[in-house]
């Protein structure tokens, strides 16, 4: 492994055990045993490297929940095992989510952080309609609306969890209320 591999490791690692605003160049340099001039080297500065770090655990945190659903040919059965396996997510890796909600609240001080976590909703949007199509036709608008609703609930069901967790909702409970949801929204409006 290389000086920029090892640097974003000890910066996720730094992450999950500091969070986002008390990570500091020590505590990275600390970690990795690297020097100051090699985080400034490849990654400018350090919240450059916080930035990139955060964005691939996210990532590859909801990549490996992608990946486990992907197989499944029922679209209600991969919604719900990936609803159960994102909200067991939260749990398992408590400390990686709580950092990207305070990321969010570091992202209103930072254009730079602001621009690259909204690039990384696109592609987790992309991504997450990639796992549920409606058909093997869909067309960009019906992939953006779906993508768009995945990622809404990954958003409100991470800040319940953060929050509550003992009061967040279950998998089975998101799913009795979209599907009343979607019996409402099928019904003809009333003139």
């Amino acid at each position: 492994m290389g000086t920029r591999e090892e640097l974003l490791n000890g910066a996720k690692r730094c992450l999950a055990e500091r969070g986002y605003a008390r990570t500091t160049v020590r505590d990275i340099v600390a970690v990795t045993g690297a020097n100051l001039a090699a985080i400034n080297y490849h990654f400018g500065t350090k919240d450059a490297l916080l930035n990139q770090a955060l964005l691939e655990s996210a990532s590859e945190a909801v990549g490996e929940i992608l990946n486990a659903v992907r197989t499944d040919p029922d679209p209600a059965a991969r919604l719900r095992t990936f609803l159960t396996a994102l909200t067991e997510s939260f749990v398992d890796k408590r400390a990686m989510w709580a950092t990207n909600i305070e990321a969010l609240a570091q992202a209103a001080h930072s254009p730079d952080l602001r621009t690259q976590l909204a690039a990384g909703q696109v592609a987790a949007r992309t991504g997450l309609a990639d796992m549920s199509p409606t058909t093997d036709r869909d067309d960009e608008s019906t992939r953006a609306a779906v993508g768009a609703v995945h990622m809404t609930l990954l958003s409100g069901l991470l800040v319940q969890w953060m929050v509550a967790p003992d009061q967040a909702p279950t998998a089975d409970l998101v799913i009795e209320g979209l599907r009343t949801l979607g019996t409402t929204l099928a019904k003809p409006a009333a003139d």
